[in-house]
């Protein structure tokens, strides 16, 4: 009999590529100096998380359905900065946020 070749395809996607959004059980408050966002209704967490203007233009962009990849990108367009240093601080921001529970993954 001849050999028999099995091939297994691993589907692997990156964190990066996957798509998030802020779930509706939170609200930003923004001004010029700062950005809050604020649990309401039925979420988990209880406080307020506050940051800076690029906080609030990260929260922005996950008022729709968006990547971590395409959130870098915007910033590298925006702002002044080595993609590494912005690459960073969205992983930092995005993991504060996974740890409230206020993403749809």
């Amino acid at each position: 009999m001849g050999d028999i070749i099995f091939l297994i395809l691993f589907f692997y996607t990156r964190k990066e590529d996957l798509h998030m959004k802020l779930r509706n059980e939170f609200l930003i408050h923004q001004n010029e100096s700062e950005t809050l966002l604020v649990p309401a209704g039925s979420a988990e967490f209880s406080g307020i998380i506050k940051g800076n203007a690029t906080f609030g233009e990260i929260l922005s962009l996950l008022k729709d359905d968006v990547t971590e990849s395409k959130i870098i990108e915007t910033l590298c367009k925006e702002y002044d900065a080595p993609e590494e240093i912005i690459s960073r601080d969205v992983k930092k921001i995005l993991d504060s946020l996974r740890q409230v529970k206020a993403l749809e993954e």
